[in-house]
């Protein structure tokens, strides 16, 4: 899954969605969206050594996620994503989310009304359901790892895999 040009930003956001993403997973499915605050692991436990005994400390760019228990992703995903921001301690973020998509060849019938959309797409028998978890760096680093329903065992990822939503969590970061 990683390449060998990725900087130790990107090798610690993968290591930290992807626990996200084992979190996530070993509570089933049909959950809500899910949004996680990215520190440091080396200034949590300087801030809260107290923590230091819960956390794996080892790579000094590690990273932990934080979940954020008030977040609702409401109705419309990007409008809520846009009105955040974190302070400067923390140094990235992640949301967890579950959705469902046709494939490619069924995208031309689907409608343009986005209830009709969804209610296209969750009644469809090619629909596939995933689990995304997004996240993004203040230092630019951007990945996303992926789980089908229909297959568990595999878990995709990439820094182009959807992109949209690393967009959306990267802009809680400017």
């Amino acid at each position: 899954m990683l390449s060998g040009n990725q900087t130790e930003g990107t090798n610690a956001l993968i290591a930290a969605l992807m626990e996200i993403e084992r979190h996530v997973t070993s509570q089933g499915w049909d959950q809500p969206g899910r949004l996680f605050a990215l520190v440091r692991t080396d200034e949590l436990i300087r801030n809260e050594p107290s923590l230091a005994a819960h956390l794996a400390q080892g790579n000094e760019d590690a990273l932990s996620s934080i979940e954020q228990e008030d977040f609702r992703t409401g109705e419309d995903l990007e409008a809520v994503l846009k009105k955040m921001t974190w302070p400067a301690s923390v140094h990235g973020c992640a949301i967890a989310l579950e959705t469902s998509f046709l494939p490619p060849q069924y995208e031309q019938s689907i409608p343009e009304d986005a209830e009709e959309a969804a209610a296209f797409v969750a009644q469809h028998e090619q629909r596939q359901d995933v689990r995304v978890v997004a996240g993004a760096l203040r230092d630019g680093s951007r990945y996303a790892v992926g789980r089908l329903l229909t297959h568990p065992d595999d878990l995709l990822g990439g820094e182009a895999f959807a992109p949209g939503l690393i967009d959306a969590v990267a802009g809680t970061l400017t």
